[in-house]
């Protein structure tokens, strides 16, 4: 998942793939702005065919965030 991830953030955001690990801060690190973020939910949405609910997207604070959210989601289907 955390491959998938680093993907998109790489392709579709431009993130230097060097700084893209799982301790990584998606706005402090990263540099994600919150319109960004609001891409990265919606990509990882259509990517992994998911529904993220709006209320779980400030738990996302770094990479591995996003990582075992959607690890925990896949899990439950």
């Amino acid at each position: 998942m955390f491959e998938k991830v680093k993907e998109i953030l790489i392709e579709e955001m431009q993130v230097d793939p060097e700084v893209v690990t799982l301790e990584a801060e998606l706005v402090n690190d990263l540099g994600v702005n919150s319109l960004e973020l609001a891409d990265l939910i919606l990509l990882c949405e259509e990517k992994f065919d998911i529904e993220i609910n709006d209320e779980d997207i400030h738990k996302f604070i770094t990479v591995g965030d996003v990582v075992n959210y959607l690890d925990q989601l896949a899990s439950d289907n």
